[in-house]
Parts: C-alpha cells; structure tokens; sequence
C-alpha cells in the first residue's frame, strides 16, 4: 500500500488491544509511510509480523515499535494529544528502548522526510518525558 502523503511504501501493523485507543478511528490495524512517517488507519487485520526496519535500522523492533509508530502518528497535535503520546513512550521505554534516542536517530537518517518537524517535536517530548 503506497502512503496517502508522499505515496510511498508503508508498512502495515495490527494494532494490539491495549493499545487500539491511541489509533485512529480505534481501528485494529494501521500503515506507517516508509519516507514520512505518516500513520494512518488500514482496512482489516494484519497477519504477518511488520517489519519496521524497512522504515529505518534505528526503528525499533519487538514491543517497542507498535507504540512508537503511535506516538509518531499523535505528534502533529502534541496539545491535543499529550497524554496519549505521553503513555504511549513510556510503553516504549518499558520495552527498553529510548524513544528520544530512536527520534535522534531518524533526524539523522537521510532516507526518512518527516511530514511533521520531528526535530522540534523531539525537543517537545523530551520536556514530556522529563
């Protein structure tokens, strides 16, 4: 499926039940854009275990990465959604993954275009976390 923003790859993930109420529309299932980071709703469940490397090798991978992508798709409203956000990278953390490390490291790929200003989001979070 090609990205609605910038139409290219995006990964598809179901989204688990604990954490269906930070997604869109509490859908099961969800796409993150490989270039922008867009996430948006997906139509029905996903089977296959998403591979989220294919967003960038500084993505996480295992528990950390579902509420990661989350978080990422609430950040064009941080007013609006700070809670959720906030919830969701400590579910992040609690995977033991840093999630201001992980935004460094997708500033820093060259790969990745954000449709939002990740870098000013990333020193917003940081003042959430701390």
């Amino acid at each position: 499926m090609a990205c609605s923003v910038c139409n290219e790859p995006t990964i598809a993930f179901s989204i688990p039940e604990e954490y269906r109420e930070y997604a869109s529309a509490e859908s099961p299932a969800a796409t993150c854009c490989t270039r922008c980071l867009t996430v948006e709703p997906a139509d029905g469940e996903v089977l296959e275990e998403p591979d989220f490397t294919r967003v960038s090798n500084a993505f996480p991978t295992g528990e950390a990465a579902i509420p990661l992508a989350l978080a990422l798709g609430l950040c064009s409203s941080l007013a609006t959604n700070r809670a959720a956000i906030e919830e969701l990278l400590e579910a992040v953390e609690r995977a033991g993954t840093d999630p201001l490390l992980v935004l460094d490291r997708l500033l820093d790929d060259p790969e990745i275009e954000p449709r939002i200003d990740l870098e000013r989001r990333r020193h917003q979070l940081e003042q959430f976390l701390y």
